[in-house]
């Protein structure tokens, strides 16, 4: 009798639990707002021309600054003159640092705060000895095909030109918004943003201008990227990983390396990256990785939609399922990559010294001390001596408030079949300079994109479709209305 009912507990606890957990799959309601076709009409043709035309200016962006051609930054600036005649002569149009254009559009309403969309007009190089490897020449803006080629397309020319032909459109058809809009194009923005961004920045704090939101580059619109979504997801970054290097020394005799010791400093270099490596950060569902989930779980298959809705219930298996995969690893845990390393200089003599240098990209709340600790914690060598230079992770924006929920219409608005949600950045952006001036600061290249499309940004044969390019502009249209209902 005692087994008997102790089945019949088992089984009415079985039957809560099923309850339980199936009525929360079946409220979880869609946090995506209803679609408002875009009704926008370009001149494609006209507006692939010009962008095509901004790709044949060689603002590049090197790491020594005294290798930048600034006549070409000049001729670009020109040539936005030239191209856009109306917003030159409606907008009020601000030079710092010569080169960061900080464009005004005066809204009505001087009461409600204003809204920033930013952008970057300088390219990284092209990889000496890559040149050939290009199907067409990087810097020619080539049209073939449905396709737009060369260095900005993705990184991030297209926002400047997208952003100033929505601005060109819409004064045309006679808008004027309700609140002040400034377009912010930095100009080296590839080598860390300080004259540009940063200063532009800087500069508009002194003069106490404070936004409702600032919305950037980062993340776009992707297939099959996101686990249980069938349809395209729009992952708009609401914070960016903090970065990091960690330096790992030792010191001590070197030698005759027919005599070695035990334990050479190479060795105890390479055991403590080994210990990093094997223990890693710990990965939690937390911040925007868990928004993330939030807002993808309720279209997401009945299997993985299941799950997700009892995130309380299953979170450890969700952590374990996400750290299998590298893309999914980074949105939950500080990440170890190993670079660099410095020892020896002679195939039979024992290095004095031996260096490891360690990049580090940090969730938010991982503060530059926790990482320290961390490491010291786990390779235990006292003979290692470990600094820990960067940046922590940039503020995370709201999700709930009508600015993510203007970046998710607006998107949905252009591309009708995707689904927006908040994600983690895990590379930099001008953003996070802009967190001094704005209530919220968000990441989102208008595109859809595939992975090689992510691997064309820095690397070789970036290029566009024209439908992506079109749809950009549309986006920004669509941002600027629905900002200034």
């Amino acid at each position: 009798m005692k087994f008997k009912k102790f089945l019949f507990i088992l089984l009415a606890l079985l039957v809560v639990f099923i309850g339980f957990t199936l009525t929360n799959t079946f409220l979880t309601a869609s946090k995506q707002p209803p679609i408002v076709p875009s009704s926008v009409e370009l001149d494609e043709n006209a507006a692939i021309e010009k962008f095509s035309k901004a790709l044949t200016y060689k603002t590049i962006s090197y790491q020594e600054r005294e290798k930048f051609d600034l006549q070409e930054f000049d001729k670009f600036i020109s040539f936005l003159m030239d191209s856009y005649p109306t917003v030159h002569e409606n907008l009020e149009l601000e030079t710092i640092n010569d080169y960061a254009l900080v464009y005004k559009w005066e809204g009505t309403n001087p009461n409600t705060k204003p809204i920033g969309l930013t952008s970057h007009y300088d390219v990284v190089p092209v990889l000496s000895g890559t040149e050939g490897n290009w199907e067409k020449d990087p810097f020619s803006g080539a049209v073939q095909d449905g396709l737009i080629w060369g260095r900005g397309t993705l990184d991030d020319k297209i926002g400047v030109i997208g952003i100033l032909e929505a601005a060109e459109y819409l004064l045309k058809e006679g808008f004027t918004p309700s609140r002040d809009i400034y377009f912010m194009f930095g100009f080296d923005e590839e080598i860390g943003g300080e004259l540009g961004a940063k200063a532009i920045a800087d500069s508009l704090k002194q003069r106490g201008i404070q936004f409702d939101f600032v919305l950037d580059e980062g993340g776009a619109i992707v297939e099959n990227m996101v686990p249980g979504v069938d349809q395209p997801v729009g992952v708009v970054g609401i914070s960016e990983k903090g970065s990091a290097t960690a330096e790992l020394t030792i010191k001590g005799s070197g030698g005759h390396s027919s005599q070695p010791k035990d334990r050479t400093n190479i060795g105890r270099i390479a055991s403590a990256i080994a210990a990093l490596e094997e223990t890693q950060f710990e990965g939690k569902l937390r911040g925007p990785g868990n928004d993330l989930f939030e807002f993808v779980a309720p279209e997401m298959s009945f299997g993985m939609k299941y799950v997700f809705s009892n995130k309380i219930i299953f979170k450890s298996i969700i952590e374990q399922i996400l750290l299998k995969e590298p893309a999914t690893a980074a949105l939950i845990r500080t990440t170890i990559a190993p670079t660099i390393f410095h020892a020896g200089e002679q195939y039979n003599a024992l290095p004095e010294e031996a260096t490891a240098i360690i990049n580090l990209r940090l969730m938010p709340g991982d503060s530059l001390e926790d990482v320290k600790e961390f490491i010291v914690k786990t390779i235990d060598d006292d003979g290692i001596t470990v600094t820990v230079t960067g940046s922590e992770s940039s503020s995370v924006s709201s999700t709930d408030g009508p600015q993510f929920k203007a970046i998710q219409q607006a998107a949905r608005n252009v591309y009708n079949d995707a689904i927006i949600a908040p994600y983690l950045m895990f590379a930099g952006s001008d953003a996070k300079h802009y967190d001094i001036i704005s209530d919220n600061t968000y990441r989102f290249l208008p595109v859809q994109i595939t992975s090689e499309d992510l691997n064309r940004m820095h690397g070789t044969n970036e290029h566009i479709s024209s439908e992506n390019y079109i749809n950009a502009i549309k986006f920004y249209v669509e941002i600027m209305k629905v900002t200034n209902q």
